[in-house]
């Protein structure tokens, strides 16, 4: 990666049929990592509630957090383009709070974009945060914050809803939108009929772009893990197999060794 990502750049990788690479990240050390495979962008993800706290689902996570892991990505120092997830009751009360919230992110966070579930209902409030010069990615289908009125992490299935969304989303001025457990036929048409690009999570192959959850494709998530999400690489296993060998390596007197001694 020769410079910068901005969302200029997602633009013109959708014109020219480039895929955009997308990952989670909630920390200085993983941010760097992403930054070294040259992955298109980060996302401070409110899913650290579920993978980094351990709550059942993303809605206990608060503005402080977020802020408080956007800090830590940001000092990366990423060429990725960072964004940054609004929280449950961040934006939804009102244009005043969506905007407040989203440069809270930008100015203490150093985030370089949000991004905020919903379509229809939000379009209100992303055309506000952009028209404040602050730039936001939507995320419709599958949208965990309304994971109660969803009944669940439910595959989202109406298509007259999605595309309404879809286009809404973009008329209020989203830089790209994140596709979540939709059919790949439905997201297919999103990709083909908008402008901006679409991210896809458990939307199929045909979507402008892919992410995936860090601790998903790494390995290193220990319970449920999604269809849709594939493991790279098995890092879980890996540090349980370290941690062991280390405990056995002390319990036998054999570390620290002499070249480990001062």
């Amino acid at each position: 990666m020769a410079k910068k990502v901005t969302t200029t750049t997602f633009m013109k990788k959708k014109e020219s049929g480039e895929k955009i690479t997308a990952v989670t990240s909630y920390d200085f050390t993983f941010a760097g990592l992403a930054h070294e495979a040259e992955i298109d962008m980060i996302l401070v993800g409110d899913s650290l509630g579920m993978v980094v706290q351990g709550h059942p689902s993303t809605i206990p996570v608060t503005m402080e957090e977020m802020i408080y892991h956007s800090k830590m990505v940001a000092r990366a120092k990423p060429l990725s383009l960072i964004v940054a997830d609004m929280p449950f009751l961040s934006y939804e009360t009102s244009v005043f709070e969506a905007v407040t919230n989203s440069g809270l992110l930008l100015k203490k966070g150093f985030a370089e974009a949000v991004k905020l579930e919903g379509g229809v209902e939000v379009a209100e409030k992303i055309e506000a945060i952009t028209k404040a010069g602050i730039p936001v990615q939507a995320h419709i289908g599958l949208t965990p914050q309304s994971v109660h009125q969803m009944g669940g992490f439910k595959i989202q299935r109406d298509e007259d809803r999605i595309v309404k969304d879809a286009h809404a989303v973009e008329e209020a001025g989203a830089f790209s939108v994140v596709l979540e457990g939709i059919p790949s036929h439905i997201a297919k048409r999103v990709t083909s009929e908008l402008k901006i690009p679409t991210i896809g999570i458990g939307a199929g192959i045909d979507c402008d772009g892919q992410i995936l959850v860090m601790h998903d494709l790494l390995g290193l998530n220990r319970g449920h893990v999604p269809k849709f999400a594939k493991k790279f690489a098995n890092l879980g296993d890996l540090a349980v197999e370290a941690f062991a060998l280390y405990a056995k390596e002390v319990k036998e007197g054999k570390f620290p060794g002499d070249e480990h001694s001062y």
